[in-house]
């Protein structure tokens, strides 16, 4: 039920992704659209208003003569829906229009409500536009949404040539349709799911590489991170406890390596990154962003710069860098379980001394580090001048949205590789978790990835452990 107010990152995953989910627009949502929409026909009797009365951009002082109104609003979705490049995917596309739906639902846009049950149905037939990869730059998904309106009328077919719901959307509300951040909050939503499902993930399988090198649970001990009180290195910190509560670990040295000893000083921020982000995109979401705002309380057009996604960017940037910090430490666990003085088996974890085992693992993992090293550039350091100078400042939060889902596709893979040799190291020792959430997260993986022992391709290894990420027993955390 979309309402304008209460959609979070997981509902957007969940219509993005899930084929038995429906959308319906709630009354109130329909209400408040209503409201809006009445007010921007009223408003735009008694004063220009950009967009309705006026060009565009640099032509912003060009007033639309009365007998050109009609024919106004069709040429401006005609001349923005001027994407380039591959089309996105269809989980992004899905994303921005339930996005888009919300925020119309929020009021403040001034389109026809029509448009939201319109919108709805195509959620619910599964419909996608053409979008085209490259058209935004954090300052409005013009062409995305361009391209949607003239899928709406007609003009366009739907991805696969199919007809739609047709909506005759007004001349006046053209503008007011496309301003919008919607794909590039859509994508952000998608990102800040998976970071959040991802970052569980490597609790859970660092607490199952610590038993495997016979680690220690002292540096997760309460008194230690009383000492030091971030909220996310505590919170990582008692996941672990809770993840360890079953086990009586024998420490095989008086101090482990970084990767153990320091997993919650270098986890917890991304996991507080990843909780901020969350905020960011779901207030974004829920908000009614639109320039011109059109207030129903003070029956005006507000003209203002919401349009703006520069917390977006710059929360994402963030959580990029904070990824690259915490997958660093899952190349260094990878290490020591290749190593016999960790885990008391051949090096490799092979099944004799001449066999390669999973050497190859740490090749696939650094491979894909370094694109999340390279994902972890801030877009935010970009800017760009446009429209004869008039739009002079862009944050690229659609570049920042993008590259983050790059990056979390990379870190699957190295938490893949660790999740094989972690569970590989075990079954050589002949031990398992004692109980809990970590036994239960043991025997899901135990039960799918190949026993056997000799040497042969891994790659089967790795997609299996990287689809196994999204298994509700990795979400303990």
């Amino acid at each position: 039920m979309i309402d304008g107010t209460a959609l979070t990152c997981t509902d957007v995953a969940r219509i993005a992704r899930e084929e038995d989910v429906g959308v319906m627009v709630a009354d109130s949502g329909v209400k408040r659209a209503r409201a809006a929409w009445e007010v921007a026909r009223e408003v735009t009797e008694t004063q220009a208003v950009y967009g309705r009365t006026t060009g565009v951009g640099a032509n912003r002082l060009v007033d639309v003569e009365w007998d050109d109104a009609d024919a106004h609003g069709l040429r401006l979705l005609r001349s923005h829906a001027a994407g380039a490049g591959p089309l996105l995917g269809q989980e992004i596309v899905r994303a921005m229009l339930a996005v888009r739906v919300n925020q119309l639902a929020a009021g403040g846009s001034g389109v026809d409500p029509g448009v939201l049950g319109v919108l709805a149905d195509v959620l619910n037939l599964r419909l996608t536009p053409p979008i085209p990869m490259y058209g935004a730059i954090g300052t409005g998904d013009l062409t995305a949404l361009a391209s949607t309106a003239l899928c709406l009328l007609g003009e366009r077919p739907w991805i696969g040539g199919e007809r739609g719901p047709g909506f005759t959307l007004r001349s006046s509300d053209a503008l007011a349709f496309i301003s919008s951040n919607a794909a590039t909050l859509g994508e952000s939503a998608l990102a800040v799911f998976d970071l959040r499902r991802m970052l569980a993930a490597s609790t859970v399988i660092t607490a199952l590489s610590l038993l495997a090198v016979h680690g220690s649970a002292e540096p997760y001990a309460p008194v230690v991170h009383e000492a030091c009180p971030h909220p996310g290195q505590q919170k990582v910190a008692a996941d672990m406890r809770g993840l360890l509560v079953y086990e009586r670990p024998s420490p095989g040295r008086i101090q482990d390596p970084y990767g153990y000893r320091a997993f919650p000083q270098v986890h917890g921020p991304a996991f507080d990154v990843g909780a901020y982000a969350d905020d960011v995109v779901r207030r974004e979401i829920n908000a009614a962003a639109e320039n011109p705002l059109i207030d129903v309380a003070s029956r005006a057009a507000w003209h203002n710069g919401n349009f703006h996604t520069a917390y977006v960017g710059l929360a994402l940037d963030a959580a990029r860098a904070a990824l690259f910090q915490t997958v660093a430490l899952s190349a260094a666990r990878l290490g020591t379980l290749v190593e016999p003085s960790f885990t008391g088996l051949h090096p490799f974890l092979a099944a004799s001394e001449s066999s390669s085992g999973v050497m190859i693992l740490e090749y696939v993992a650094h491979s894909a580090i370094a694109d999340i090293r390279r994902f972890a550039s801030p877009a935010a350091l970009g800017s760009a001048v446009l429209s004869r100078g008039v739009e002079d400042h862009a944050g690229f939060s659609t570049q920042s949205a993008r590259a983050t889902m790059d990056a979390l596709a990379a870190y699957r893979i190295a938490l893949a590789c660790e999740l094989v040799a972690s569970v590989r190291a075990l079954r050589m020792q002949g031990r398992a978790p004692s109980g809990g959430a970590l036994r239960a997260a043991f025997d899901v993986a135990a039960g799918i990835l190949d026993p056997r022992m000799e040497d042969r391709p891994l790659d089967t290894d790795i997609a299996i452990a990287s689809d196994l990420l999204d298994h509700e027993a990795f979400s303990q955390s």
